[in-house]
């Protein structure tokens, strides 16, 4: 009917065409039951209506409000190597969304190249998966990706993003605006993180800052990070420093939740992105694909064509029609709040040692 990129420009309002104002409506009558069904499923959790299962290791969840990209995979690999670091072992355990049957998904194949030492279990039993990982992996800790709605499966610290460029999904739940719930859900986070926070001003990260604070639960802790452009990747692992295309024509494209998040990330690397292309989500890249990238990119003169690394563990290739291919490689940089997140971490590392004793 229409991409995803289409329904972003609908349901922000920056479309004002008849056909966008005709969806937008729609959208709105359909919002009011989706949303009452979300409080209504939360309202049970609460009461404890529905079973809530536990697993024999501490579990930590991140996840988001709205839809679309906010930065977890960065947050994922950040909290994995905190407690990798202090000789805890960790798995990741996610529901598998948008993998090809048998095969792993991006944001895993993507995780496992960054973290070699951390096993991730795909499964939409999360459960059964959590238990698997405890049971044959000695996992100490387990790190739900993507997991605040999934709330059949009892977690001891739950992290919720906030993207700042889009921190209440266009102020409306499904399929108005991009929120998975009401934002009166983020009072079940016990920690909610601002990232992109540097692509916003200050006044307006003071305006989130207030908006959170009504939200959230009083003991919730605020922290802010940032995703910093730390180099270059090639398919075939070849590293180079990002001041390679700074200066340089770079045809950017990507398959990812808000993509406009890393076009903003791509224009600070100095370079001048010149051509610009938006995927689905997830988008299985197909040799169709690749051969319509190189057609795009040709009369483009680019001295590079830039992605995600989330787009390069499927493309598989260090070149589209002759024209270098390179991933952004990107690592969580925290501006506020790191020692609170700290603290917290620290909360289930006594957790791991008090079931070692």
């Amino acid at each position: 009917m229409f991409s995803a990129a289409d329904f972003r420009e609908i349901v922000s309002g920056r479309r004002l065409d008849l056909v966008a104002v005709f969806w937008r409506g729609l959208f709105w009558i359909a919002e009011a039951p989706y949303s009452l069904a979300m409080r209504a499923r939360n309202a049970c959790f609460d009461r404890e209506w529905f079973a809530v299962a536990k697993v024999e290791a501490p579990v930590i969840s991140i996840g988001n409000i709205t839809l679309g990209g906010t930065g977890k995979t960065p947050l994922v690999e950040w909290i994995a190597r905190w407690f990798r670091r202090k000789q805890v072992r960790v798995a990741v355990v996610s529901r598998g969304y948008g993998a090809e049957a048998g095969a792993s998904n991006d944001e895993a194949r993507q995780l496992e190249q960054r973290l070699p030492d951390v096993p991730h279990l795909e499964d939409p039993d999360r459960h059964a998966a959590a238990t698997l990982a405890i049971d044959e992996l000695a996992t100490q800790v387990v790190l739900l990706d993507d997991a605040f709605q999934h709330r059949q499966l009892h977690r001891n610290l739950d992290i919720v993003l906030l993207d700042a460029t889009d921190p209440f999904g266009c102020d409306h739940v499904f399929p108005r605006g991009l929120l998975r719930e009401p934002l009166a859900g983020l009072a079940r986070a016990d920690a909610i993180i601002l990232s992109r926070a540097d692509l916003v001003d200050d006044p307006r990260r003071e305006e989130i800052r207030r908006a959170i604070a009504y939200y959230a639960a009083p003991q919730a802790i605020l922290a802010e990070a940032v995703h910093r452009p730390k180099g270059l990747l090639s398919a075939s692992g070849l590293r180079r420093e990002i001041a390679l295309i700074a200066g340089k024509k770079v045809a950017g494209f990507c398959g990812l939740g808000n993509p406009e998040a890393f076009r903003r990330t791509l224009e600070s690397c100095g370079c001048e992105v010149v051509g610009w292309r938006e995927f689905p989500d997830h988008h299985a890249y197909s040799r169709g694909d690749v051969e319509e990238l190189a057609r795009w990119a040709a009369p483009l003169n680019a001295d590079a064509m830039i992605c995600t690394h989330k787009d390069l563990v499927k493309l598989e290739t260090d070149t589209i029609g002759g024209t270098p291919l390179w991933a952004v490689s990107i690592e969580l940089e925290f501006t506020h709040g790191e020692e609170k997140l700290d603290a917290k971490l620290r909360e289930i590392l006594q957790l791991v040692k008090r079931d070692e004793e």
